[in-house]
């Protein structure tokens, strides 16, 4: 029998807050950091994604905006830019590029004309739509030896610390906005 796989960690409750100190600046290490970790793990999964998108034309900073494109996650250079993470000028060379390798193409809107829609041509559909391989290979490379337990185990912590920086980021922005 399959058992679901949670795509989302169950959300915390609010006031629940433990006051975890796993590091003091006496003791603070780079390479016992989890951040840091966290960072060298991303740099290595992008590496290999973009060697492994390399015979295709992609570059780490192209794939992921056609992707974002591909599942909907933006229509136009500002809501992929958000979505990316970047700014509006590192998005319009990205998307230049893209343009120039007949990837995607920029439209107007027909309903309000000042509005410039992205859309994949067909092969960009086509090239987006080979990325999850891609991504899936990379990410069980990473895994290899994890059991499936452990795995989730991962998932569901990971989540934990990014529901712990969003409860942050709000607690933040209330205070910011208490402060004006």
């Amino acid at each position: 029998m399959e058992t679901s796989i949670p795509t989302k960690p169950a959300a915390r409750r609010p006031g629940r807050r433990a006051d975890a100190s796993f590091y003091t600046p006496q003791a603070y290490r780079p390479e016992d950091s989890v951040a840091y970790l966290m960072k060298r793990l991303l740099n290595s999964f992008a590496t290999q994604v973009e060697h492994e998108l390399e015979p295709r034309g992609l570059t780490n900073a192209q794939w992921v905006p056609l992707y974002k494109l591909f599942v909907g996650h933006g229509t136009t250079a500002a809501e992929l830019a958000r979505e990316c993470q970047l700014d509006a000028g590192a998005m319009t060379r990205t998307l230049d590029r893209l343009e120039a390798k007949g990837l995607v193409r920029r439209a107007r809107s027909s309903e309000d004309r000042r509005v410039v829609k992205l859309e994949l041509t067909p092969e960009g559909d086509a090239a987006a739509g080979r990325i999850p391989e891609v991504l899936s290979k990379v990410l069980n490379a990473h895994l290899r030896g994890f059991s499936r337990e452990e795995w989730l185990t991962l998932k569901g912590m990971l989540g934990r610390m990014l529901d712990n920086g969003a409860e942050l980021q709000l607690e933040q922005d209330q205070g910011t906005n208490e402060e004006n």
